[in-house]
């Protein structure tokens, strides 16, 4: 992939409210600036869930800047190129996306809407703790891709195959 560095990396889901918020976070924080994470929804719920910030904030990952928005941020003309787009929820993953600047690689890596978990505080801190924990796997796994060596169809065989597992 002759990419130039940083990667900009694109996650989506629906309502960006969570699961992509803690995904941009993490690629931030794990990416050491060769990559820089974005999230973005189909259709923004408008406020990240407070249990992704206090989540997040627990663990010191970065914070800063995270917010709920649209992907026509990212589909505008002015929009920066992206290397990769990822959507984190099956409902994203069947929508018709936008044209992304920079004709990025794309793969699917569903996670449970921790979001939508009814229950006690608990259970649903536990949701979202397994959700942290499923995107992390999955973003360290990315990024011990070598990038460089891949050619697109091989990297997008690598990417949908680590959406797969568990």
């Amino acid at each position: 992939m002759n990419a130039p560095r940083p990667y900009h990396v694109l996650f989506l889901c629906t309502g960006n409210s969570a699961r992509s918020v803690l995904a941009e976070s993490l690629l931030n924080h794990h990416g050491q600036g060769a990559f820089i994470g974005c999230s973005a929804g189909s259709f923004p719920k408008g406020q990240v869930h407070p249990i992704a910030l206090a989540l997040l904030q627990s663990l010191q990952l970065p914070t800063a800047g995270l917010r709920s928005k649209s992907w026509n941020e990212f589909a505008a003309p002015t929009a920066s190129r992206i290397d990769f787009v990822f959507t984190v929820c099956d409902n994203a993953a069947g929508e018709v996306c936008p044209i992304w600047p920079g004709q990025p690689v794309t793969a699917h890596w569903g996670i449970p809407d921790p979001a939508a978990v009814e229950g006690t505080d608990a259970e649903q801190w536990a949701a979202f703790r397994a959700a942290l924990q499923a995107m992390e796997t999955r973003i360290k796994r990315f990024l011990g891709l070598p990038l460089g060596s891949l050619d697109r169809d091989q990297l997008q065989t690598r990417l949908r195959d680590i959406g797969h597992a568990s």
